[in-house]
Protein backbone atom coordinates (compact mmCIF):
# COMPACT_ATOMS: atom_id res chain seq x y z
CA UNK A 1 0.00 0.00 0.00
CA UNK A 2 1.22 3.78 -0.69
CA UNK A 3 0.36 6.06 1.87
CA UNK A 4 0.00 10.06 0.23
CA UNK A 5 0.05 12.47 3.63
CA UNK A 6 -0.41 16.50 3.08
CA UNK A 7 1.26 18.71 4.81
CA UNK A 8 -0.09 19.55 8.38
CA UNK A 9 -1.70 23.17 8.64
CA UNK A 10 -1.50 24.43 12.53
CA UNK A 11 -1.42 27.70 14.46
CA UNK A 12 1.53 27.52 16.94
CA UNK A 13 4.37 29.76 18.42
CA UNK A 14 7.47 30.37 16.47
CA UNK A 15 9.99 29.06 18.69
CA UNK A 16 12.83 30.90 19.94
CA UNK A 17 15.52 28.56 19.48
CA UNK A 18 17.56 26.21 21.68
CA UNK A 19 21.12 25.09 21.19
CA UNK A 20 21.55 21.28 19.51
CA UNK A 21 24.35 19.73 18.20
CA UNK A 22 25.62 21.22 14.97
CA UNK A 23 26.46 20.00 11.50
CA UNK A 24 28.18 23.38 10.58
CA UNK A 25 32.27 23.21 11.12
CA UNK A 26 32.73 26.50 10.97
CA UNK A 27 35.62 25.89 8.09
CA UNK A 28 34.41 26.55 4.08
CA UNK A 29 35.17 23.96 2.18
CA UNK A 30 36.03 24.44 -1.74
CA UNK A 31 33.60 27.14 -3.54
CA UNK A 32 32.21 26.55 -6.95
CA UNK A 33 34.57 26.89 -9.93
CA UNK A 34 31.81 26.65 -12.75
CA UNK A 35 28.08 27.45 -13.26
CA UNK A 36 25.50 26.98 -10.88
CA UNK A 37 21.98 25.64 -11.53
CA UNK A 38 18.64 24.79 -10.17
CA UNK A 39 15.22 23.39 -10.33
CA UNK A 40 12.77 24.61 -7.49
CA UNK A 41 9.49 23.01 -6.78
CA UNK A 42 6.62 24.35 -4.72
CA UNK A 43 3.01 22.85 -5.20
CA UNK A 44 0.06 24.17 -3.24
CA UNK A 45 -2.90 23.53 -5.65
CA UNK A 46 -3.22 19.83 -6.71
CA UNK A 47 -5.20 18.59 -9.45
CA UNK A 48 -8.11 17.25 -6.30
CA UNK A 49 -8.90 20.46 -4.81
CA UNK A 50 -8.93 18.07 -1.43
CA UNK A 51 -5.21 17.72 -1.62
CA UNK A 52 -4.51 21.52 -1.65
CA UNK A 53 -2.01 22.86 1.13
CA UNK A 54 -1.63 26.61 1.94
CA UNK A 55 2.20 27.31 1.15
CA UNK A 56 4.28 25.16 -0.72
CA UNK A 57 4.31 27.86 -3.50
CA UNK A 58 5.68 30.64 -1.41
CA UNK A 59 8.09 27.70 0.10
CA UNK A 60 9.25 28.06 -3.65
CA UNK A 61 9.46 31.44 -4.35
CA UNK A 62 11.40 32.29 -1.24
CA UNK A 63 14.33 29.48 -2.17
CA UNK A 64 13.93 31.17 -5.75
CA UNK A 65 14.61 34.38 -3.95
CA UNK A 66 17.26 33.02 -1.79
CA UNK A 67 19.26 31.29 -4.40
CA UNK A 68 18.99 34.99 -6.84
CA UNK A 69 19.07 37.90 -4.32
CA UNK A 70 21.83 35.80 -1.27
CA UNK A 71 23.27 33.64 -3.26
CA UNK A 72 23.57 34.97 -6.83
CA UNK A 73 22.18 32.33 -8.90
CA UNK A 74 21.41 33.40 -12.69
CA UNK A 75 17.40 33.63 -12.74
CA UNK A 76 17.59 32.12 -16.67
CA UNK A 77 19.63 29.12 -14.37
CA UNK A 78 16.47 28.28 -11.90
CA UNK A 79 13.78 26.51 -13.59
CA UNK A 80 10.77 26.64 -11.02
CA UNK A 81 7.65 24.65 -11.15
CA UNK A 82 4.74 26.26 -8.73
CA UNK A 83 1.09 25.79 -9.33
CA UNK A 84 0.59 27.36 -12.28
CA UNK A 85 -2.62 27.63 -14.20
CA UNK A 86 -1.03 28.14 -17.57
CA UNK A 87 -0.31 24.63 -18.01
CA UNK A 88 2.78 24.24 -16.39
CA UNK A 89 1.82 22.57 -13.19
CA UNK A 90 4.58 20.18 -11.38
CA UNK A 91 3.30 17.28 -12.99
CA UNK A 92 5.41 14.01 -13.30
CA UNK A 93 6.37 14.91 -16.59
CA UNK A 94 7.50 18.60 -16.04
CA UNK A 95 9.44 17.30 -13.04
CA UNK A 96 11.15 14.64 -15.12
CA UNK A 97 11.93 16.98 -17.70
CA UNK A 98 12.78 19.84 -15.66
CA UNK A 99 15.74 17.34 -13.77
CA UNK A 100 16.36 16.24 -17.37
CA UNK A 101 17.38 19.57 -18.02
CA UNK A 102 19.81 19.97 -15.30
CA UNK A 103 21.88 17.11 -16.35
CA UNK A 104 22.02 18.24 -20.13
CA UNK A 105 23.39 21.24 -18.34
CA UNK A 106 25.44 20.98 -15.41
CA UNK A 107 28.67 20.21 -16.21
CA UNK A 108 31.44 18.63 -13.93
CA UNK A 109 32.42 21.79 -11.81
CA UNK A 110 29.04 23.05 -11.56
CA UNK A 111 26.60 23.25 -8.77
CA UNK A 112 22.89 21.79 -8.41
CA UNK A 113 20.04 22.82 -5.97
CA UNK A 114 17.07 20.52 -6.35
CA UNK A 115 14.13 21.95 -3.95
CA UNK A 116 10.58 20.40 -3.20
CA UNK A 117 8.32 21.30 -0.96
CA UNK A 118 4.69 19.63 -1.21
CA UNK A 119 2.96 16.20 -0.12
CA UNK A 120 5.31 13.16 0.81
CA UNK A 121 4.56 9.57 0.35
CA UNK A 122 5.62 5.96 1.41
CA UNK A 123 5.25 2.09 0.50
CA UNK A 124 6.66 0.11 -1.46
CA UNK A 125 7.67 1.18 -4.75
CA UNK A 126 9.71 -1.99 -6.40
CA UNK A 127 12.06 0.75 -7.25
CA UNK A 128 15.30 -1.18 -7.06
CA UNK A 129 16.85 0.24 -4.21
CA UNK A 130 16.09 -3.01 -2.03
CA UNK A 131 14.00 -0.93 0.40
CA UNK A 132 10.80 -2.35 2.20
CA UNK A 133 9.64 1.24 2.53
CA UNK A 134 10.27 3.90 0.36
CA UNK A 135 9.48 7.50 0.64
CA UNK A 136 8.32 9.66 -2.44
CA UNK A 137 7.34 13.42 -4.26
CA UNK A 138 4.03 13.80 -4.85
CA UNK A 139 3.61 15.71 -7.71
CA UNK A 140 0.48 17.98 -9.58
CA UNK A 141 -1.77 14.70 -10.05
CA UNK A 142 -1.41 13.72 -6.60
CA UNK A 143 -1.64 9.62 -7.94
CA UNK A 144 0.01 6.63 -7.00
CA UNK A 145 0.72 6.52 -10.60
CA UNK A 146 2.55 9.72 -10.85
CA UNK A 147 4.51 9.50 -8.00
CA UNK A 148 8.42 10.10 -8.22
CA UNK A 149 10.15 7.42 -5.86
CA UNK A 150 13.59 8.21 -4.11
CA UNK A 151 15.15 5.08 -5.54
CA UNK A 152 13.41 7.10 -9.06
CA UNK A 153 15.23 10.23 -8.07
CA UNK A 154 18.75 8.58 -7.30
CA UNK A 155 18.87 6.96 -11.02
CA UNK A 156 18.05 10.33 -12.76
CA UNK A 157 20.89 12.06 -11.08
CA UNK A 158 23.09 9.10 -11.30
CA UNK A 159 23.94 10.87 -14.45
CA UNK A 160 24.87 13.72 -13.71
CA UNK A 161 28.37 14.91 -14.30
CA UNK A 162 29.00 16.94 -10.80
CA UNK A 163 28.64 15.64 -7.56
CA UNK A 164 28.26 18.88 -5.63
CA UNK A 165 24.45 18.78 -5.66
CA UNK A 166 22.24 20.01 -2.81
CA UNK A 167 18.86 18.40 -2.16
CA UNK A 168 16.18 20.07 -0.18
CA UNK A 169 12.90 18.52 1.06
CA UNK A 170 10.18 20.16 2.71
CA UNK A 171 7.60 16.83 2.98
CA UNK A 172 6.06 14.53 4.84
CA UNK A 173 8.65 11.41 5.75
CA UNK A 174 11.31 13.75 3.68
CA UNK A 175 14.41 12.18 6.03
CA UNK A 176 13.75 8.73 4.31
CA UNK A 177 15.03 10.38 0.66
CA UNK A 178 18.46 9.37 1.72
CA UNK A 179 18.79 7.05 -1.66
CA UNK A 180 19.89 10.39 -2.46
CA UNK A 181 23.34 10.62 -0.50
CA UNK A 182 26.52 10.64 -2.49
CA UNK A 183 30.14 12.34 -1.86
CA UNK A 184 29.56 15.34 -3.21
CA UNK A 185 26.24 15.42 -2.03
CA UNK A 186 23.82 17.34 0.84
CA UNK A 187 20.42 15.84 1.11
CA UNK A 188 19.00 18.28 3.71
CA UNK A 189 15.35 16.98 5.11
CA UNK A 190 12.30 18.67 6.77
CA UNK A 191 11.48 15.99 9.27
CA UNK A 192 12.25 12.07 10.11
CA UNK A 193 11.70 9.01 7.87
CA UNK A 194 8.46 8.47 9.55
CA UNK A 195 7.64 12.02 10.57
CA UNK A 196 5.27 15.00 9.46
CA UNK A 197 5.82 18.31 7.91
CA UNK A 198 4.37 21.55 8.79
CA UNK A 199 2.96 25.03 7.66
CA UNK A 200 0.87 27.28 8.84
CA UNK A 201 -0.22 30.99 8.88
CA UNK A 202 2.27 31.50 12.20
CA UNK A 203 4.91 31.20 9.35
CA UNK A 204 3.52 32.17 5.91
CA UNK A 205 5.45 29.08 5.06
CA UNK A 206 6.24 25.49 5.55
CA UNK A 207 7.29 25.38 9.77
CA UNK A 208 10.71 24.34 7.93
CA UNK A 209 11.32 26.69 5.12
CA UNK A 210 10.81 29.94 7.11
CA UNK A 211 13.80 29.61 9.56
CA UNK A 212 15.73 27.02 7.11
CA UNK A 213 15.24 29.80 3.65
CA UNK A 214 13.23 32.82 4.75
CA UNK A 215 14.64 33.29 8.89
CA UNK A 216 18.16 31.43 8.18
CA UNK A 217 19.36 32.25 4.73
CA UNK A 218 17.33 35.25 3.69
CA UNK A 219 17.49 37.10 7.39
CA UNK A 220 20.83 35.78 7.70
CA UNK A 221 19.88 34.90 11.08
CA UNK A 222 21.75 31.42 10.54
CA UNK A 223 25.08 33.00 10.33
CA UNK A 224 26.86 31.60 12.74
CA UNK A 225 30.53 31.89 12.17
CA UNK A 226 31.05 35.84 11.03
CA UNK A 227 28.13 37.37 11.34
CA UNK A 228 29.08 40.01 8.74
CA UNK A 229 26.13 41.47 7.35
CA UNK A 230 27.62 42.42 3.91
CA UNK A 231 28.93 38.95 3.69
CA UNK A 232 25.60 36.71 3.37
CA UNK A 233 27.73 33.56 3.60
CA UNK A 234 24.99 31.42 5.14
CA UNK A 235 26.17 28.03 4.21
CA UNK A 236 23.77 25.02 4.34
CA UNK A 237 24.93 23.41 7.19
CA UNK A 238 24.21 26.75 9.47
CA UNK A 239 20.77 27.56 7.67
CA UNK A 240 20.04 23.54 8.43
CA UNK A 241 21.54 24.11 12.11
CA UNK A 242 18.98 27.47 12.61
CA UNK A 243 16.14 25.64 10.68
CA UNK A 244 16.63 22.40 13.17
CA UNK A 245 16.80 24.49 16.37
CA UNK A 246 13.88 26.33 15.57
CA UNK A 247 11.46 23.48 14.36
CA UNK A 248 9.38 22.67 17.33
CA UNK A 249 6.83 20.64 15.42
CA UNK A 250 9.73 17.92 13.92
CA UNK A 251 12.67 16.47 13.78
CA UNK A 252 14.78 17.72 10.64
CA UNK A 253 17.52 15.64 9.39
CA UNK A 254 20.99 15.72 7.08
CA UNK A 255 22.66 13.93 4.92
CA UNK A 256 25.98 15.68 4.33
CA UNK A 257 28.94 14.21 2.65
CA UNK A 258 30.51 17.60 1.34
CA UNK A 259 33.33 18.02 2.59
CA UNK A 260 33.60 20.51 5.45
CA UNK A 261 30.70 23.50 4.94
CA UNK A 262 29.00 24.04 1.54
CA UNK A 263 27.98 28.10 0.63
CA UNK A 264 26.38 27.73 -2.38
Amino acid sequence: DVEITPKISIKGPKASGKPLKQAATGVLGATVSGDRWAVVIGISDYSDTQNDIQYADDDALDMLNALTSVYGFKRENIRLLISDYTGNNATRGNIINAIDWLSKNADDDDEVVFFYSGHGARGKANDGDGELVDEAIVPYECTTASLIWDGELAQMFSKFETSRIIFIFDSCYAGGMTDLKANGRIVVMACSESGLSYEGATWGNGQFTYYFVDQGIISGKADTYDNIPEQPDVTVEEAFDYAKANCIYQTPTISDLFQNDLLP
